[in-house]
């Protein structure tokens, strides 16, 4: 190719470079489109096929997130990356998150009885009815009882003497401070959440004394039947039409001292949602799992497995089953309480189980084997399985089994399992298909409501900008597919759920693309 007459065969030879550069380059690109169309279809949702109006609806929504994480990006301020505490308000100015709360959620399938209803209610409301007292106990808890015309008076060992708290109040310069000091014991905000709750042990000692404190007020029989009611309420105008709550049903008392026991609380569950049910146009209902701590001996745990039969016999349409509660890195594990849990299958009874399993951030150990057990006990659904993606064959057989997650963003990061939720595990689970919900735990005691805080943590965070509406419409649909509803039931809630839908679909639609 010396001269002129080689030129026609460099010619040919850079055509031929050029060409195959060409086509690897194209090769590349479909490469590409395809291994991405592969992860969306695997994304929860990505199967889905959205409407023409969805399509748009869609368009709206993710020009707001988009526009949400390229400035989170440009000033290093995410919400879903810092402590929810200093979060809240950040999310609460969100675009994103004002859609969230119209967008109808389907049904809360991992609540817990008395963390659900804002705390400022109980301040507000039930600690200004008359008949109040309270009392300290020596390690500085706070203790209340309605009594008239007073309680027993109690050991020096367990409290104070019992004061009444109408008459202090009165006495008192600024009540507004005292009043903001009760809701300071009743929920873990805090302004400094990484200095005040330095490690687990820390946050769950002041976790579990919530409960501790708020406990007399909300088994006062008249402020237990107003809370049920409030916090419906409270789910509701959050777009939530149907909840599955843990429910220890502890003794609820009246005034004059009488003790109902666990059938009347049920019997109480079931009338008042029967009546708010009527108030509130789509309103499903609600249904109890029962649940004891994992803190007791097998002894008690063989008469509460016992209780929650005896229960799901005398009432099969609210009772749905049987957990365990409590912290799991210093509680019992399943495997403990086989011989109580294995009760319901050597009598022949059908007793559904809705463990909490693998809510911790050890590896290999006796408590995150309790997702195993979980497994091998055929638990309906898992209560946040935070260590699942690291048991493949768990994994693997529980999606077989088509048992889903019931993820708590808020309180996995609360309770000091992940800081930041862009590294929470159910990313990898929602990114895969995983079936799970996601729920919010004791949205009260963490300063959130209803579901639309926890929404837009997985929305945003868990799920990244894979995440569209179809991942937000899979959840809705999930929390109805894996609740507890009668095959019938669940059609009806579908339908009510598919009608709410389709309105906030084309109210969204309708957004003006100036507002972006």
């Amino acid at each position: 190719m010396g001269g002129p007459s080689g030129w026609p065969a460099l010619i040919s030879l850079l055509l031929v470079v050029a060409i195959l550069f060409f086509c690897s380059a194209i090769s590349i690109d479909e490469a590409r489109t395809q291994l991405l169309m592969r992860e969306k279809m695997l994304q929860l949702g990505g199967q889905l096929v959205l409407t023409e109006q969805e399509e748009l609806a869609n368009e709206r929504l993710m020009a707001l997130k988009k526009a949400e994480v390229v400035q989170a990006m440009k000033i290093q301020n995410f919400p879903p990356s810092i402590h929810f505490f200093q979060a809240k308000n950040l999310i609460e100015k969100s675009e994103v998150f004002s859609i969230l709360k119209k967008m109808p959620k389907g049904a809360a399938l991992h609540v817990h009885d008395f963390g659900i209803l804002s705390m400022n209610w109980l301040v507000k409301n039930v600690t200004y009815r008359p008949h109040c007292h309270f009392c300290i106990t020596p390690k500085g808890a706070l203790k209340f009882k309605f009594a008239y015309p007073t309680p027993p008076t109690p050991m020096p060992a367990e409290c104070s003497e019992w004061v009444l708290l109408e008459k202090y109040r009165k006495e008192m310069q600024n009540v507004t401070e005292f009043d903001y000091g009760l809701l300071r014991n009743f929920t873990l905000m805090t302004e400094n959440p990484e200095v005040d709750y330095a490690n687990q042990n820390i946050v769950w000692s002041k976790f579990q004394s919530i409960f501790f404190t708020i406990s007399g007020l909300v088994h006062y029989a008249p402020v237990f039947r107003d809370y049920i009611f409030q916090a419906l309420e409270e789910f509701y105008q959050d777009n939530v039409l149907y909840l599955e709550l843990r429910a220890m049903l502890l003794p609820v008392y009246e005034l004059n001292g009488t003790i109902h026991n666990q059938e009347w609380s049920v019997r109480t569950y079931r009338e008042v949602a029967y009546m708010f049910a009527k108030k509130h146009p789509g309103f499903i209902g609600i249904k109890l799992i029962y649940s004891d701590r994992r803190l007791k001996n097998v002894s008690f745990i063989m008469k509460s497995v016992q209780t929650a039969m005896m229960l799901r016999a005398t009432f099969p349409r609210m009772v749905a089953g049987f957990d365990l509660v409590g912290r799991e890195d210093t509680g019992h594990t399943l495997y403990d309480y086989r011989k109580a849990l294995m009760i319901p299958i050597l009598q022949g009874i059908k007793l559904p189980y809705f463990f909490h399993a693998g809510e911790t951030d050890w590896q290999g150990t006796s408590i995150d084997r309790n997702l195993l057990d979980a497994l091998i006990l055929n638990s309906t659904r898992i209560g946040h399985g935070f260590a699942l993606t690291k048991h493949p064959a768990v994994w693997a057989d529980s999606w077989k089994k088509n048992i889903p997650m019931e993820v708590c963003p808020i309180s996995n990061q609360v309770l000091k399992l992940v800081s930041d939720l862009r590294n929470h595990p159910a990313a990898v689970l929602m990114a895969t298909g995983y079936p799970m919900v996601v729920s919010s735990d004791d949205p009260a005691v963490f300063g959130a409501k209803g579901l639309s805080y926890d929404f837009y943590e997985a929305f945003m965070g868990i799920g990244g900008m894979a995440a569209d509406l179809r991942t937000l419409k899979q959840l809705a649909m999930n929390s109805i597919k894996f609740s507890t509803l009668l095959d019938t039931e669940k059609k009806a809630a579908m339908k009510t759920w598919e009608e709410r839908w389709t309105k906030f679909v084309a109210d969204l639609a309708r957004r003006p693309k100036e507002s972006e």
